[in-house]
């Protein structure tokens, strides 16, 4: 069973995300936030395993929201609900730690097929669709200090882990690479490739391979196109 918080600002809205979710045999919605203070508040309290996350709310918003609730270090995981595909909000929810984003007239089987796909570990968005987002904001936004005041020397630090194939993975992800793509152009089984992907996001702590792409930015492996 998946269970699932829904937040946005709009009473009609999360109604509509109600209905969708409580027709599926297989989640649960365990409450509603009408703003982003709200939404940290209840994930802290209920442990959803995703959250629906608006992001232009009255006060906190959806994407300081999320950098909030994934910085807790629970089990949660965002899925950003943008107004339009490939803008800045949704640039920003990815880089706060959010696992994927969909547009929300996205198609109710979308909504369902991306909460099922986040609660399981997966990223909703594409590997080459991340890459796009990043160099099509990269110069645009501020780049957060995502080591608390250390920024890149951190950063820098959790590669040290890697040995020199794991960091090639990491800068092929970078690049928008898929598993089938990384076997075919290094030559490896694609059972092999799975298993450097997985020991390159444990290694790093990235949440997801969304993370890692952003890592890859980052640190300086991956350049903006």
């Amino acid at each position: 069973m998946t269970t699932v918080l829904i937040t946005d600002d709009q009473p009609l809205q999360r109604f509509g995300f109600r209905m969708l979710l409580e027709s599926q045999d297989d989640m649960t919605v365990l409450g509603e936030a009408s703003d982003g203070s709200e939404a940290v508040r209840m994930a802290a309290e209920l442990h959803p395993d995703v959250v629906l996350m608006d992001v232009r709310m009255p006060g906190l918003d959806g994407i300081e929201a999320t950098r909030r609730i994934t910085a807790a270090g629970d089990r949660t995981r965002v899925l950003i609900l943008t107004t339009f595909d490939l803008d800045e909000y949704a640039y920003a929810g990815l880089r706060a730690g959010a696992s994927g984003f969909l547009v929300k007239d996205a198609q109710p089987e979308e909504l369902l097929s991306g909460i099922r796909a986040v609660a399981t570990g997966d990223a909703v968005v594409a590997p080459s669709l991340t890459r796009r987002l990043l160099d099509a904001y990269a110069h645009r936004l501020p780049t957060p200090d995502l080591a608390g005041g250390s920024g890149t020397t951190a950063l820098d630090a959790r590669l040290t882990a890697l040995t020199d194939r794991e960091l090639e993975i990491l800068t092929v992800i970078g690049k928008g690479w898929t598993n089938t793509e990384i076997a075919a152009r290094l030559h490896l089984a694609e059972s092999t490739v799975k298993t450097h992907v997985g020991r390159v996001l444990a290694k790093t702590a990235s949440r997801d391979r969304i993370q890692a792409v952003i890592l890859a930015y980052d640190t300086g492996l991956v350049k903006p196109s």
